[in-house]
C-alpha cells in the first residue's frame, strides 16, 4: 500500500503519527535513535516535521516493521542506502568552512 504524504511544509506529530500509523511516542523514540530525523521546534516546544523528515520516518518504519530490521540494523541499512553521501557532504562543508576561515584570516592580516 502506497502512503501519500500531503503537500505541506510542516506536520505536527499527531499528523505524522496518522500517516505512519504508529503512536507519537514511537516517533519521539525514533528521533532519539536516528539522527537524520530533526524536527523544528516552535516557541512552545512543539515538534514540526518537514516533508523530508516524514519521508525518512516512512523509510525507518519500513525497515523496522516490514523488513524486520533491529534498530541497529536499520541504522546500518540507512547508512548503506545513503551511500555514505551524507558523510562526504559533511566533510566537503567542513573543508569549505576551513578555506573561508583561512581567507578571512589573510584579509585580517592585510588590513592590520
Amino acid at each position: 500500500m502506497e502512503i501519500i504524504i500531503p503537500d505541506k511544509a510542516y506536520f505536527r506529530i499527531g499528523e505524522v503519527s496518522k500517516i505512519l500509523n504508529v503512536e507519537p511516542y514511537v516517533i519521539r523514540y525514533w528521533e532519539t535513535e536516528f539522527r537524520t530525523v530533526k524536527p523544528v521546534r516552535t516557541r512552545s516546544a512543539q515538534r514540526l516535521y518537514r516533508k523530508k523528515d516524514v519521508q525518512e520516518l516512512l523509510t525507518i518504519r519500513n525497515l523496522l516493521y516490514t523488513q524486520r530490521f533491529t534498530i541497529d540494523g536499520a541504522k546500518k541499512q540507512l547508512y548503506k542506502m545513503r551511500g555514505n553521501g551524507e558523510l562526504e557532504n559533511e566533510n566537503y562543508e567542513k573543508q569549505k568552512l576551513i578555506r573561508i576561515k583561512q581567507e578571512l584570516e589573510q584579509i585580517r592580516k592585510m588590513i592590520s
